[in-house]
């Protein structure tokens, strides 16, 4: 089941993520794709569905579920669905997303003649007349893409981060610039662009070490205790493999806002001028070991 569209949502994230390849070519935007990649993204997006939601191949269109053949069609555009001639009568799920929206929507189509304008590329494909776009039966309409940090920050900020002469300075950056934003693994990859790139954001040496003394701390969706703080200090919540930073400023356990029990002390969400240096138990070694094992 995927009523919300989490799982959805989050194949479209790692299909985009795969394409970009950041890591490699330090790339996180549609625009800097090659045309012959962005073509390739609508097969990506069909290989990637099949395996999180376990379709069948389907005998002569791309699945099978419920006994039903089922073509899956992917377009950037909203309506741009190009339907091959042995789709016609069949059922068809349509796919859309914008990463730089965040934003998705998926839903189910039988492609009926009455459904298809009567113009044709050379190929012999149709796409969607009125009526067929409003049988469009939504499965998630407009729903949330997690999000892309590096297409959300200002042009600037991005430079400023990319400027930075080492990885672990441009991760350290990074970090300072998306402060309350969710953060990506691919996105450390893609600034850091060096192997074992985790490996910058750690406590023993990477970004939550080097950033402690400004107040800043980094909270990994890893760990549910980690989750768990960031949720208590208000913060966004992040998902498995994402990360949020915040600064931190010492606070009582009567302060009026949201507030979190660390190592002893209430901690609230501060700016840069409040903040005060982290304790290690908010970024020596691996946060906390004795948690480390029953909170994961």
């Amino acid at each position: 089941m995927d009523a919300d569209g989490a799982r959805a949502g989050r194949v479209l994230r790692e299909t985009f993520d795969q394409l970009y390849d950041g890591g490699r070519t330090g790339r996180y935007g549609w625009d800097q794709l090659f045309k012959t990649e962005k073509t390739h993204f609508g097969t990506l997006v069909e290989i990637n569905l099949q395996r999180e939601f376990e379709f069948a191949d389907g005998a002569k269109l791309d699945y099978c579920i419920a006994g039903y053949e089922v073509d899956a069609k992917y377009s950037q555009t909203m309506w741009a669905w190009m339907l091959p001639p042995e789709a016609v009568g069949e059922l068809c799920l349509v796919v859309t997303a914008s990463d730089e929206r965040s934003m998705f929507s998926l839903g189910v189509v039988r492609a009926a003649r009455e459904y298809l304008n009567l113009g044709a590329n050379r190929d012999a494909k149709k796409t969607l007349a009125p009526p067929g776009r409003d049988a469009v039966v939504w499965l998630h309409r407009n729903s949330v893409l997690p999000p892309n940090v590096l297409l959300r920050l200002p042009p600037a900020d991005v430079g400023a981060i990319f400027a930075q002469r080492s990885g672990q300075q441009k991760v350290n950056e990074l970090f300072r610039r998306a402060v309350g934003q969710r953060v990506s693994r691919a996105a450390v990859e893609t600034v850091a662009q060096q192997r074992d790139p985790m490996k910058r954001v750690r406590g023993n040496g990477g970004a939550r070490q080097h950033l402690a003394p400004e107040g800043l701390a980094i909270f990994g969706g890893d760990y549910r205790w980690q989750r768990q703080t960031a949720d208590q200090l208000g913060l966004p919540i992040p998902a498995e493999g994402e990360f949020v930073s915040a600064y931190l400023a010492p606070t009582g356990p009567s302060h009026p806002g949201p507030s979190a029990e660390i190592a002893g002390q209430h901690w609230r969400v501060s700016t840069p001028a409040e903040a005060a240096p982290l304790p290690p138990a908010l970024y020596g070694g691996s946060w906390s070991l004795a948690r480390r094992s029953s909170e994961r």
